[in-house]
């Protein structure tokens, strides 16, 4: 049996918000088809285990991996680095569109003070190839604050173990 880490249950129902409308399903878009193959790829290369069932083909893997029921975003390996995937739940989360949400410099989705805490983590995941276990405050593009609690953060690959950006999973957070 193959573990997955997206099976745990939400602190609140996840839900699709419908006034920030997609023009493209983005798991179809095949540049973002095979970006879900590196941060799934990567994560079981890191971790151990998959982030998600890995059965079908890869859109399929893709459509899995945006309607997990975890939160699963990512930024490229920029100097300032700009989210360039967020799954349903990250897009609610965060309060924004797909758009949006990969038009964001990954470092404001902390606030200020809370953002040296976050810059320590994303380097100790580029030296061991992950970090487990972060907790954090975060805020949405309306100001929400909320905890993130246990994410696990991992360095995304290619095929060849060549850094192209890092990524964040994790299921339990609470508003602050």
């Amino acid at each position: 049996m193959v573990l997955t880490r997206c099976l745990s249950r939400l602190p609140f129902p996840p839900r699709r918000d419908t006034t920030r409308p997609m023009k493209v399903a983005p798991w179809n878009e095949p540049r973002i088809v095979e970006w879900s193959q590196f941060l799934l790829d990567s994560y079981c290369r890191w971790i151990g285990t998959e982030l998600i069932e890995r059965a079908g083909d890869v859109t399929a893997q893709a459509q899995r991996l945006f309607d997990a029921s975890c939160v699963v975003v990512s930024h490229g390996a920029e100097p300032d680095p700009i989210l360039n995937y967020g799954n349903h739940v990250a897009l609610d989360l965060w309060e924004v569109s797909w758009e949006q949400l990969t038009a964001t410099p990954s470092r404001l989705t902390a606030e200020p003070d809370n953002r040296a805490e976050r810059d320590r983590m994303l380097a100790q995941a580029r030296i061991n190839g992950y970090y487990d276990g972060y907790n954090g405050v975060r805020i949405s593009a309306t100001g929400r604050r909320f905890m993130v609690e246990q994410a696990v953060i991992w360095t995304v690959v290619d095929m060849g173990g060549s850094p192209l950006g890092q990524a964040a999973t994790f299921s339990r957070w609470s508003r602050v």
